[in-house]
């Protein structure tokens, strides 16, 4: 009896700190689109915003990685395929994917069909590994989806395209990749040197499609201006490389490595709260009451979620 105590405690604690992880990741990248939109605003182009982004949050992170690695190099090598498989799906993909999907159709649309990684987490969960939802988990997806529908406050109407939905469908490969990747170990990499070498994967693999011409490159130094401030461009691009870069893929990866990828997913649901949030703040966005209908919707859908997991041993 007491051994059962204890494994529940031990759950229980996990459970806890997972959520709490998680809701620090969603806000960190939350945070991230408010920023950008101020840089975008002054000149920058968003895939210029978006490599700066992730490969400071590479160097910010690259010495705890190289003391996480206890000189061990050849751990990097025996994982090399998950490293590039984050980097390049879970980063670059992700990235590349919705800013090509913004261009050719409404920003709302394009969200929408991104986040809706949750169920494709789903679903791969459920052909690969014979992880069938149940009754309650289904249930808790379609109450977080349509809180996300509201969150995102759809006009009708809202003009498309098929090249749009293909975009947008890759930023959604993208994001379950990088939850499905955050909750794969491998031979024992530790977190950060994941979220530091898929960082410099993907911020070299984005800066390569520039170069190509996938997408433009421009930045400018003006000043960014936000509500009631005007800081350097230097501001919002330190804190996108610390706060939504570095800080929020290592704790997304924490997070997903205590909850599993499926919990996990719909928890970063609160992501798109936490931008609305952040947006109001910085841009002056007030969000619709709709919309704040949608993130309580979105937090219950997480809670239905987790009433539908499998109990632990």
């Amino acid at each position: 009896m007491a051994t059962l105590t204890h494994d529940t405690a031990v759950v229980s604690n996990r459970l806890r700190t997972g959520l709490l992880t998680a809701a620090l990741s969603a806000s960190a990248f939350g945070l991230s689109g408010p920023l950008a939109r101020g840089l975008i605003d002054a000149g920058w182009s968003p895939a210029a915003v978006v490599i700066v982004r992730v490969l400071l949050g590479a160097v910010v992170l690259l010495p705890i990685a190289v003391v996480q690695l206890r000189g061990d190099w050849n751990l990097l090598r025996r994982n090399a395929g998950l490293l590039a498989g984050y980097g390049l799906l879970a980063v670059a993909t992700a990235q590349l994917s919705y800013f090509n999907a913004v261009a050719h159709m409404d920003v709302g649309v394009a969200l929408l069909i991104e986040y809706t990684a949750p169920i494709a987490v789903v679903i791969y969960l459920w052909l690969r590994h014979a992880q069938k939802p149940g009754r309650i988990t289904v249930l808790g997806a379609v109450i977080g989806v349509v809180g996300l529908v509201l969150v995102l406050n759809l006009r009708s109407g809202t003009d498309t395209s098929w090249v749009g939905i293909a975009w947008a469908s890759g930023a959604m490969v993208g994001a379950a990749a990088y939850f499905i990747l955050s909750a794969h170990a491998g031979d024992a990499v530790p977190g950060t040197v994941l979220a530091t070498g898929g960082l410099l994967v993907g911020g070299l693999g984005i800066l390569a499609g520039g170069v190509l011409g996938i997408v433009p490159l421009h930045a400018t130094t003006e000043s960014v201006a936000f509500v009631g401030c005007t800081v350097p461009w230097w501001v919002p691009l330190l804190a996108l490389g610390v706060v939504t870069a570095s800080i929020a893929y290592v704790t997304g990866i924490a997070a997903t490595r205590l909850l599993g990828s499926r919990l996990a997913s719909f928890a970063a649901l609160g992501e798109v709260l936490a931008a609305i949030l952040f947006s109001w703040a910085l841009l002056g966005q007030t969000p619709a009451p709709i919309q704040l209908l949608g993130g309580a919707l979105i937090l219950i859908g997480v809670i239905v979620v987790r009433l539908g997991e499998p109990q632990a041993p």
